[in-house]
């Protein structure tokens, strides 16, 4: 099955053209997963071999407009700057809003802001193909239900199934060769408390994409076959301390889950190593501060950047031990620095 079946299974009765206005913009958050994504069944669809887990980032991630155009061509802006449609990005791109038209028409011109670094390991993609879904859902009027938005915000990138969301959302891995049953679900659970800080360490692209590290892994890694086993212990631990605000279970499962993706990685061949000097150096000033008392934990995406995890009550002191982070509180939809 191709991913344009997906859409046409989908859009089966829908418009595929413009049914309001001549545009629409949408945002949709970027999300860390704290139980990972990470390996595919199905390369086309985007099918994870399994489930995972994740947290909204409040208002940072992507904003899309999508204009009907009259030019000759589509057009691209990413924050600002034009793209070329040759180019990785904008291949990918066209190819991906070429599933939502026919003869490749109406030509759009894209314009995607997004205030988080790109192709850091910040899931930038993922907010980014969400934040578009979002925008042809409203350009086109379709309706579509969040399921259904899920599954086609997958196809152009997996994480971004789980952008549709503010808050936690479970990635269901699903069984179907279609993937229908592959899409994400909010849970419904709220924790005022629950901070993420964002520890930027570099901002330049990885040299080796997600995908690209992703495939790699699980066709050469020694130690892939425990990762669904890892899984599986995981996500019911972090469904239960998200019910029961356990904060500690919480955090070392998603620090373990982070290290364990990682420890895949480092047994593929060519190994992967996505971690810089500052990076590990950060996770032992992590481990020493909660040796002392500080309950502070990590989880790392494919890239060199941090994600760190406490309470709001001890978010003085985390201020204190890294300057520099960038503060979201995921279910006040804000963020300071």
């Amino acid at each position: 099955m191709k991913k344009i079946d997906v859409v046409n299974t989908l859009l089966a009765k829908k418009s595929y053209q413009p049914a309001k206005k001549h545009s629409a913009k949408m945002f949709a958050p970027s999300n860390i997963a704290l139980c990972k994504y990470w390996g595919k069944r199905n390369a086309e669809l985007n099918l994870p071999v399994t489930s995972s887990l994740s947290i909204s980032l409040g208002d940072k991630g992507s904003v899309a407009e999508i204009r009907v155009s009259d030019a000759d061509s589509d057009s691209i802006f990413l924050n600002n700057t034009e793209i070329g449609l040759s180019s990785a990005f904008g291949n990918r791109l066209i190819t991906f809003l070429n599933l939502f038209r026919k003869n490749n028409l109406p030509h759009f011109e894209i314009v995607l802001e997004s205030n988080i670094p790109i192709a850091a390991g910040l899931a930038s993609s993922a907010s980014g193909f969400a934040s578009i879904v979002l925008a042809l859902n409203d350009l086109y009027q379709w309706d579509l239900a969040p399921n259904q938005l899920s599954i086609l915000a997958r196809l152009g990138s997996g994480s971004a199934s789980r952008s549709i969301w503010h808050g936690f959302v479970e990635w269901q891995a699903g069984a179907n060769d279609d993937g229908m049953d592959s899409h994400g679900e909010m849970i419904e659970a709220l924790w005022p408390e629950l901070s993420v800080g964002l520890l930027i360490l570099s901002e330049k692209e990885k040299g080796i994409s997600s995908r690209e590290a992703m495939q790699r892994t699980v066709t050469t890694s020694s130690l892939y076959s425990a990762w669904p086993s890892k899984v599986d212990q995981d996500l019911p631990l972090l469904k239960k301390a998200i019910l029961d605000h356990d904060f500690d279970q919480l955090g070392k499962t998603a620090e373990s889950n982070a290290m364990s993706m990682h420890a895949t990685m480092l047994s593929a061949w060519p190994p992967i190593i996505y971690s810089l000097t500052e990076t590990t150096n950060s996770m032992q000033k992590v481990w020493k501060l909660r040796k002392e008392g500080l309950p502070l934990y990590f989880t790392q995406d494919a890239g060199p950047n941090l994600k760190l995890l406490f309470l709001k009550k001890d978010l003085a002191s985390v201020s204190q031990c890294f300057p520099a982070i960038e503060i979201v509180h995921p279910f006040l939809n804000h963020c300071t620095k």
